[in-house]
């Protein structure tokens, strides 16, 4: 072996070894964050979130789980993102009153919400010496991409609200209103086409917002410098 490729051979076992620690954290950060979020389901489910959901909805005005999952996105990746969502949402289902539906829907809704800013990431021009995390943290990124996001969302989870009260939750959907905007007349089907883009819409700021600025406000994401 040629000194040439004695040092090719070491900087691609260096390469190799780096990203398999940035997994090993991945996973890490995954399994931290979406237990986590169990916990914080588990304390507050009996109490908070009962006091903050919207009558009829099964929602929360602001929910905090979803919170949890985004923030372990910002910092530890994709990945660990997706996968502290999945393990938090069977984690979840043993403690909230709407399961399986409601964990689910909460897992569908985190995931549109991020799938627009994860194909940017993955369409974005490769720069060596740019993470993506910093790529995400400009500002006009997370607020197009977010919009966007945001969007789909909206799509998904109007579709899934109307599956969801014409066959598991028929028999809450004549509850259902607009009483929350000061609409009590609007029920049943016509609340849930106007009030699910409405209840999402601000979910999203929340969602993508605090964590924001938990994570890039305060350089978390520097201190990690993960991906």
């Amino acid at each position: 072996m040629t000194e040439l490729e004695g040092k090719d051979f070491i900087e691609e076992k260096e390469s190799f070894m780096g990203r398999r620690s940035q997994l090993t954290l991945q996973i890490v950060g995954a399994a931290l964050f979406s237990a986590l979020s169990i916990v914080v389901g588990a304390l507050l489910t009996p109490t908070l979130t009962n006091l903050i959901r919207i009558p009829g909805w099964f929602i929360a005005i602001i929910d905090l789980i979803s919170l949890v999952w985004i923030v372990c996105f910002y910092l530890f990746g994709v990945k660990a993102g997706i996968l502290c969502a999945i393990i938090g949402t069977i984690g979840l289902m043993p403690f909230d009153p709407s399961a399986p539906v409601g964990p689910l829907m909460k897992l569908a809704a985190t995931l549109s919400l991020i799938s627009v800013p994860i194909i940017f990431l993955r369409l974005y021009k490769r720069e060596n010496d740019i993470k993506s995390s910093q790529k995400l943290k400009k500002p006009h990124n997370i607020l197009i991409y977010g919009a966007l996001g945001t969007v789909v969302r909206i799509v998904v989870m109007v579709l899934l609200n109307v599956l969801v009260f014409l066959t598991v939750f028929s028999l809450f959907l004549d509850q259902v209103s607009l009483e929350f905007l000061g609409l009590p007349q609007i029920t049943g089907m016509t609340a849930v086409i106007i009030g699910a883009p409405i209840i999402n819409a601000w979910q999203s700021v929340l969602d993508l917002g605090i964590p924001y600025i938990l994570v890039f406000g305060a350089k978390l994401d520097e201190k990690l410098n993960l991906w």
